[in-house]
């Protein structure tokens, strides 16, 4: 069978015949490849400064600049009904928004959503890692870049390690399974913890996911300096751990090795050393309800206009939605060895 696929390409509607894609999705790119995820951003706020992420001093956006929870469930709900099965919640830090455990419940009994799954600093799973899963959230993130307080304190600006293990522990407690810890790799700062971080997630039956520093945001920041690659980080661990490469995949773009008899995960984000734009079946919307199609081009379409403007009508916004998989690029050219970072937005407004 043909599907007849409505894109925009160079601002113009074309119509394309392409084969009828695996999935059931109706959120098909120009290369064919077809979109089932989605990282839905809650917020920009967030209760630490990581360093790579945002600046020391950040100013907030205005709340009526950023989608309300019911106009997250609106868009979630439209994605849903166009093929996607996975959605991530991100930031900022998701946690921190006010009423976060309503949106969740309302996403997890969404018809169709196969995975509701979160990304978090681990400040506020203490207190809230129980609710989180009985709200319906298969999976959570940890982001965990040092096991040194000091200078888990020198990465995040303000953050206690501390309460992030305790944060840990409380996930693990509230019944989580396929707990990843991610870790961005920085030179000079963390190359040294990698074997540590690993032997953690090892003893604590952890899965830990190492990301290459992505490009965005400062530009006084020379990320040339501070790149450490899959290639560099991969013989530093297998000196020490037995890893056996594996074809699992959690939907996303990690690719993973095993510890044979272990049920610790091993992965590699790699935007740079071992790009992985050709099987990408993802989008982004930020908290401003702007979708990009791809985190490392500039290319979006503002959704939170259209919300708005047809508050009973999703009709706009569907055609909005499948209009702009006629952007989504073929890779996104990331080039640490830019003098000054092609996106200058910060991550925590893009979304994690």
């Amino acid at each position: 069978m043909a599907l007849t696929q409505l894109i925009a390409y160079n601002s113009t509607i074309i119509y394309s015949q392409m084969p009828m894609a695996s999935t059931s999705s109706q959120l098909v790119d120009k290369y064919g490849r077809s979109v089932s995820y989605i990282r839905l951003s809650v917020t920009d706020r967030c209760d630490f400064r990581c360093s790579y992420c945002m600046a020391e001093e950040m100013t907030f956006l205005p709340r009526e600049q950023v989608l309300s929870l019911e106009e997250c469930l609106r868009l979630a709900r439209t994605f849903v009904g166009l093929g996607v099965t996975k959605i991530r919640i991100t930031g900022g830090e998701p946690l921190v928004r006010k009423n976060i455990l309503w949106l969740l419940e309302q996403l997890g009994a969404l018809e169709g959503l196969k995975e509701l799954v979160l990304t978090t600093n681990g400040s506020q799973l203490e207190k809230m890692a129980k609710d989180i899963r009985a709200a319906g959230v298969k999976r959570v993130n940890i982001s965990l870049d040092s096991l040194n307080p000091e200078r888990f304190k020198a990465l995040t600006r303000v953050g206690d390690l501390s309460k992030v293990l305790r944060g840990i522990h409380s996930a693990q407690s509230a019944g989580f399974a396929g707990i990843k810890l991610n870790c961005v790799m920085l030179r000079g700062v963390n190359g040294d913890e990698l074997v540590d971080l690993v032997q953690f997630a090892l003893d604590q039956e952890l899965d830990i996911s190492f990301i290459e520093e992505m490009p965005l945001g400062e530009v006084d920041h020379v990320r040339a300096n501070t790149y450490f690659s899959q290639d560099e980080a991969l013989p530093l661990l297998q000196e020490r751990f037995n890893l056996v490469s594996s074809a699992e995949t959690t939907g996303g773009p990690a690719r993973y090795w095993r510890i044979p008899g272990a049920k610790t995960k091993v992965g590699f984000i790699s935007p740079h050393s071992h790009n992985f734009c050709e099987s990408c079946n993802r989008v982004r919307i930020t908290c401003t309800g702007e979708l990009y199609p791809c985190l490392g081009q500039n290319d979006a379409v503002s959704l939170l206009p259209v919300l708005r403007a047809y508050p009973e009508d999703d009709a706009p916004l569907r055609k909005s939605i499948i209009e702009a998989m006629g952007i989504k690029p073929k890779g996104h050219d990331f080039n640490v060895y830019l003098p000054t970072p092609k996106i200058v937005r910060f991550m925590s407004i893009t979304g994690g």
